[in-house]
């Protein structure tokens, strides 16, 4: 058996699959290790997502990756769902089936989840509440649950099974726990089988056990609700600051800096 080891998997939670090239992709593919790329696309107003790549490019990128490597390298996330005045229930349902008739044959599951309230997170939606003038609601369990039987109906008519993300509370007939680190797809992907322990990295985690190697404070899309960046000054000049010869995200306090490198195939 072989050992799953830690960039056996490409889980990608935000957008970052806009600054990976193909050609980096094909390196990865070619040295024999599976990946999955997981693409979110929400279609939100920039109010909620403030930089985030339009709608319409994220869909062709990852209908351009399953072209090139298959339908199981990409897995959709249409998280986190959030309710306001600008994203009623309605859209959610509008947006997530537009979305998911155009990913039909491009990807086999969808992961959803709804915007958990951490502190930080609560404190950038009702920043963006007040700068965008909309109203945020918080919507009871039993609606919650409500409108994912309805996203389950929806995946389900475009041949995807619908998964929700360390929500256990919400898993309803024919949804079942995401695992954004999925042996099972990996081994499928590689054709060979893959020794993982199940192991999730919080409580109601579904996934294998992994190892983490991002950061907080790295992405500068302006997503309001994102538990992984409290401030959104400091994630942009950290994202800025970024050398891709580094073996850091962004360098720690004190770090020399090196002399400029020959450039790499993501420049």
């Amino acid at each position: 058996m072989n050992k799953l080891i830690p960039v056996t998997g490409i889980g990608i939670h935000c957008r970052y699959v806009q600054l990976i090239s193909l050609r980096a992709l094909n390196i990865v593919h070619d040295s024999g290790i599976p990946f999955v790329v997981q693409h979110t696309i929400n279609g939100y107003p920039k109010s909620l997502e403030y930089s985030v790549v339009d709608v319409d490019r994220s869909i062709a990128n990852v209908q351009r990756l399953s072209e090139t490597y298959g339908p199981r390298i990409c897995v959709w996330r249409y998280d986190t769902i959030v309710v306001t005045s600008e994203t009623p229930i309605d859209f959610h349902l509008y947006q997530f089936e537009r979305i998911a008739k155009s990913l039909k044959s491009h990807v086999d599951e969808v992961v959803v989840s709804f915007v958990h309230l951490y502190a930080k997170t609560l404190r950038n939606m009702k920043w963006a509440e007040k700068e965008f003038n909309f109203e945020w609601m918080e919507i009871d369990i039993d609606s919650k649950r409500t409108l994912a039987r309805k996203l389950v109906e929806i995946a389900k008519a475009h041949n995807m099974k619908l998964s929700i993300c360390s929500q256990r509370e919400y898993l309803i007939e024919g949804a079942s726990d995401a695992r954004c680190v999925d042996a099972d797809r990996l081994q499928d992907i590689a054709g060979r089988p893959l020794n993982a322990e199940l192991k999730g990295n919080r409580k109601e985690c579904g996934c294998f056990a992994s190892r983490d190697i991002g950061e907080y404070d790295t992405c500068p899309h302006g997503c309001v609700y994102c538990y992984a960046v409290q401030n959104r000054e400091l994630a942009q000049r950290q994202f800025k600051e970024h050398d891709p010869n580094s073996e850091f995200l962004f360098a720690p306090e004190g770090t020399v800096k090196e002399a400029p490198q020959a450039k790499t195939l993501f420049d």
